[in-house]
């Protein structure tokens, strides 16, 4: 997708977000997320923007290391001073979301900051990244609300592929003894990705090839599957179906800046 395609998505996703986090109490629990309430949850993604709106806005070559909301205060005062009362923090969400959007909006294209994942260029690794971010949270809030969530296509799938093809393949070692394969299909846009897990790591292939395990589903479907929200996922699984218990205790990631 272009940049512009990202914001736009980023744009829709936080605004579904916010009105599914004001759709009733803040203390109901967020199942996907453990030991958090809507309120954590609120929190988390406001910080978040923050954090990724800094490192586009006041660019460096260094992880901006955050530990506290407070560590923000000197990039977005009006937002980073203290939390709001739980009257306000959705509203505070809100602006924290319209100052993401307008940074990313009014960055250079060709802006040199810190990224952390593969991209053509910085900005698009952090729209790109915020996007998915928000979009996974939202299925979160709206998962606690009751309500339905639905992902465009095309959307889901390039979320999909950001998830399989930066986050899972980072240098790590895996406590498996030998490498295992699974091919998945996101058959309403025909996308595919195979993945062999080993004791380095897990490598990402675009192509389609015979693979221990294949899953088969919407993009949408396998977006919410891999990113280990939906258990009872209605994709279709052929072959060794203990792999997809592999993936969900190898392939957990963790916010740990704040």
């Amino acid at each position: 997708m272009e940049v512009s395609n990202y914001i736009g998505f980023v744009t829709s996703e936080g605004e579904l977000f916010a009105a599914a986090a004001e759709h009733g109490e803040l203390s109901v629990d967020i199942a996907a997320c453990d030991d958090w309430d809507m309120r954590g949850l609120v929190r988390h993604l406001g910080v978040i923007h923050l954090w990724a709106a800094a490192n586009v806005a006041y660019p460096s070559d260094d992880w901006l290391d955050v530990d506290e909301l407070a560590a923000l205060n000197g990039y977005w005062p009006d937002l980073g001073s203290s939390w709001p009362d739980d009257a306000e923090l959705v509203s505070w969400y809100r602006q924290t979301h319209k100052n993401l959007v307008r940074v990313l909006e009014s960055a250079p294209v060709d802006v040199e900051c810190f990224t952390f994942l593969p991209a053509p260029t910085p900005l698009t690794m952090w729209a790109r990244r915020q996007a998915s971010e928000i979009a996974v949270h939202r299925f979160d809030a709206e998962a606690s609300r009751g309500i339905e969530s639905h992902f465009e296509p095309q959307f889901a799938a390039d979320m999909l592929d950001e998830l399989l093809s930066c986050f899972a393949p980072r240098p790590r070692e895996l406590e498996v003894d030998t490498e295992r394969t699974i091919g998945i299909h996101a058959h309403d846009v025909d996308e595919h990705w195979h993945l062999t897990i080993g004791p380095q790591g897990i490598k990402t292939s675009r192509q389609d090839r015979d693979a221990d395990l294949t899953v088969t589903a919407t993009a949408a479907e396998l977006y919410l599957l891999f990113w280990n929200r939906t258990p009872d996922s209605n994709a279709t699984l052929a072959g060794d179906t203990d792999l997809m218990d592999l993936w969900r205790n190898s392939q957990r990631v963790r916010w740990s800046g704040a």
